[in-house]
């Protein structure tokens, strides 16, 4: 039984690990923010998901209505607002 919660647990660490995502480098944070700028909305974590879409996400971004997670396609054009 010890051994099965051992592998479920190091499982569910190289599972978020995978999922995690890359940094922004400045030049795409520069872009970013402009994007979100049109939204009335500013600063959050950046990064870049790593499944090869793509897509940036902003968690916890500030906008006029609150904290919003929000998605980006390559092109950095908004594709999901979500409220946080």
């Amino acid at each position: 039984m010890g051994r099965v919660l051992v592998l479920l647990l190091v499982m569910t660490m190289y599972s978020a690990a995978a999922l995690a995502g890359k940094p922004v480098s400045s030049a795409e944070a520069e872009k970013i923010q402009a994007a979100l700028k049109t939204w009335d909305c500013s600063g959050g974590k950046m990064e870049q998901e790593t499944d090869g879409t793509g897509i940036y996400e902003v968690d916890d971004a500030a906008c006029a209505g609150g904290q919003y997670d929000i998605k980006l396609d390559k092109d950095f054009k908004v594709i999901s607002v979500t409220r946080d």
